[in-house]
């Protein structure tokens, strides 16, 4: 089992194929006028027809699924698009084909499009492909998941002089690279500055973008966001490389006082307040950047500061962190400046010694894990986001279960060496669990859902008195889904299981999550970023269909080797969305999995019992067990906590702790 099985965890959004769940509503702050000044002029939006939920492009036959609604300008709308053969996510700036009818708005998309893919620099949004349809032309981006500059001052309203800072050094380093090769942007603004998953700042849009000519030359269009606009530029003397610094002073001034510097009610008060370059400048503001913002919102554009005497301002003296936590979107961050003795330090180590030592030679990352992995305890086979990782059993002891079958259960006081193998799987795998989503509160991640399952079992583990035998159980228990067969051919493809409802999924090694329901009538498709996705069958796009054929050989492979793991049955939920495998985790002697509606279930292997643990529908929790006779008994956990059971129940509900304790820990 190489590849072993990926987890799916954190799934936040759950998408049908339904254009009406796909309405969002872009908030935008006063500086965000959509498109340029000229198209500000109360212009009715024209009614777009509705973009169809999967899009392909005839040429390479890929097709791309929509996803949420990113943005909107004048003529285009930004979707969210994910690659159904790749699963990879790009920003999709959509324009409808009646709104380039015209040659002159043709040739302005067909000018973007050949200006931006020719840029390759690390502060630009990289540029893709695009292609066209009869409806729309359709531009691939890449996705900044961190949305933009204008998100992040809507949620702060005003950022630290070193976050001004950090931003302000990756723009400059952006806008130099193409000020270098003759383009100017024109419409620099906090919307269109992006911010990727690393916090990393992207320039983006440029619609408004075009080469730079000399004074003579220069169109006396006024194009731009009214709030960033030059005096030039509004005197009609056309735009040069000093504009986009005007409106890099512009931004500097929002992000540090929370508004832009012009910002009237009327925008002929806007206007003439910015060819007067009549401003405030808040007594708050460090005297830096007092300088810095007067040099740049300078009236005659050869008085304005360069980018290169912006850098070396010494505004840009003071500490610039190299990085900036996510948490800064929201929030204001707490950095930690290098104190003076380290820098001092460090310069007399440089100038003593001058290049760096080599560092000593690593041992090779799979050399470490394969050490690592030896010291591990339970003999559990995980499967991740990131890897399969393998433990060896160390000396557990066994304990006789009365149906003479021998069941492992790792004693409760574990040896030193197991403490230090426990240890390890800490050091070693921390993290390996989390998916690339924040969690959601409203959503169960395998670790929230093995913890939970822990608590409750150990709470009643605790409480249990001795006996002899089981309380009565239910005699019609709520019904609830289960597994009750799985096949493990993770070594290709994944795992896959078939629920009591003849529902079948599987678990693909690469993380994407495939079902079949309704009699295989309808899929449900999960990607790895979380979208959920619902198909009839008979409509499936193409890059999903051989995924479908290797749930259906799965699913026929059941059927025909298979017995069904128990008599409990369930009641058909055919409104409901089918509960997802979020992981995976199998040991010596069973296997655990977990589900992202709270289920937990362990199947034995020697004697084939099941322990199921999930909620019934007024929130309290229910055990099943499946005897190798495959007969089932539902017990409220409450009772058994209360009156006890036999000690072969309990002995698994002890084993199933111990591994749910190493789930958590590691």
């Amino acid at each position: 089992m190489d590849a072993g099985c990926v987890t799916a965890a954190h799934r936040v959004s759950c998408h049908t194929m339904n254009a009406d769940l796909f309405k969002p509503t872009p908030e935008r702050g006063p500086h965000q006028s959509s498109g340029t000044a000229k198209n500000a002029r109360n212009k009715p939006e024209q009614s777009k027809p509705e973009l169809a939920q999967v899009v392909t492009d005839s040429r390479t036959g890929r097709s791309y699924s929509k996803g949420k609604l990113l943005g909107k300008g004048g003529f285009a709308r930004c979707y969210e698009m994910t690659d159904l053969s790749s699963n990879k996510m790009y920003a999709v700036k959509v324009i409808p084909q009646s709104r380039v009818s015209k040659p002159h708005q043709r040739e302005k998309i067909t000018n973007e499009i050949e200006l931006h893919r020719t840029l390759a620099h690390k502060h630009v949004v990289k540029f893709s492909h695009y292609f066209e349809d009869q409806e729309n032309i359709y531009i691939f981006l890449e996705l900044c998941s961190r949305k933009s500059l204008a998100h992040i001052w809507k949620a702060r309203h005003t950022l630290t002089e070193p976050e001004v800072r950090y931003y302000l050094r990756q723009i400059i380093s952006g806008l130099k690279y193409l000020h270098n090769r003759g383009i100017l942007h024109r419409d620099l603004k906090l919307g269109n500055f992006f911010i990727n998953e690393n916090m990393d700042l992207r320039l983006g849009d440029f619609g408004l973008a075009a080469k730079l000519e000399t004074v003579e030359q220069r169109k006396k269009t006024i194009c731009g966001t009214p709030n960033y606009l030059a005096p030039e530029v509004l005197n009609r003397q056309g735009h040069g490389t000093e504009s986009d610094v005007w409106s890099l002073g512009c931004v500097m001034y929002t992000l540090m006082c929370g508004s832009p510097p012009f910002e009237t009610l009327d925008l002929k008060e806007t206007y003439k307040c910015i060819k007067e370059v009549r401003y405030n400048l808040p007594s708050s503001l460090s005297p830096a950047a007092q300088k810095l913002i007067s040099g740049i919102l300078q009236k005659n554009p050869s008085d304005r500061l360069t980018l290169d005497q912006i850098l070396n301002h010494e505004f840009f003296k003071g500490f610039t962190p190299d990085k900036l936590p996510p948490s800064s979107c929201v929030m204001v961050p707490e950095l930690h400046p290098p104190s003076p003795a380290k820098k001092f330090f460090s310069k007399m180590a440089k100038s003593l010694f001058g290049k760096k030592k080599s560092k000593v030679e690593k041992i090779p990352c799979e050399e470490k894990e394969d050490r690592d992995i030896s010291k591990l305890v339970s003999g559990i086979v995980k499967c991740s986001i990131n890897r399969q990782i393998s433990y060896k059993t160390v000396g557990p002891s066994e304990v006789t279960s009365p149906t003479g079958q021998l069941v492992s259960s790792v004693p409760l006081e574990p040896t030193p060496a197991e403490e230090e193998s426990r240890k390890s799987i800490s050091r070693s795998f921390k993290g390996t669990m989390a998916s690339g989503t924040e969690p959601c509160e409203d959503v169960l991640t395998p670790a929230a859902v093995a913890e939970t399952a822990m608590k409750v079992l150990k709470d009643c583990l605790t409480a249990m008195p001795a006996a002899n035998r089981n309380p009565p159980c239910l005699s019609r228990p709520q019904s609830f889904l289960w597994v009750t067969k799985w096949v493990d051919y993770s070594n290709k493809y994944g795992f896959g299981y078939q629920l009591s409802n003849q529902n079948i999924g599987v678990l693909f090694n690469e993380g994407t999550h495939l079902s079949l329901c309704d009699q295989r009538q309808t899929v449900h498709y999960c990607l790895t970023n979380n979208k959920h996705f619902t198909f009839a069958a008979n409509s499936l796009p193409e890059q999903l269909r051989s995924q479908k054929q290797i749930v259906e050989l799965m699913a026929n492979y059941m059927e025909q080797n298979l017995m069904e793991g128990g008599d409990l049955h369930c009641e058909e939920q055919a409104s409901a969305l089918p509960p997802l495998l979020l992981q995976w985790v199998k040991t010596d002697h069973a296997l655990v999995m977990l589900f992202n509606n709270g289920t937990l279930q362990v199947n034995f292997y020697t004697d084939h019992t099941k322990i199921i643990v999930c909620k019934s529908s007024d929130d309290s929790y229910l055990l099943t067990y499946i005897s190798r006779e495959r007969v089932s008994y539902t017990y409220l956990l409450s009772m058994l906590k209360e009156m006890g059971c036999t000690s072969e129940l309990r002995h698994r509900l002890g084993y199933v702790v111990q591994l749910l304790q190493h789930h958590t820990d590691a």
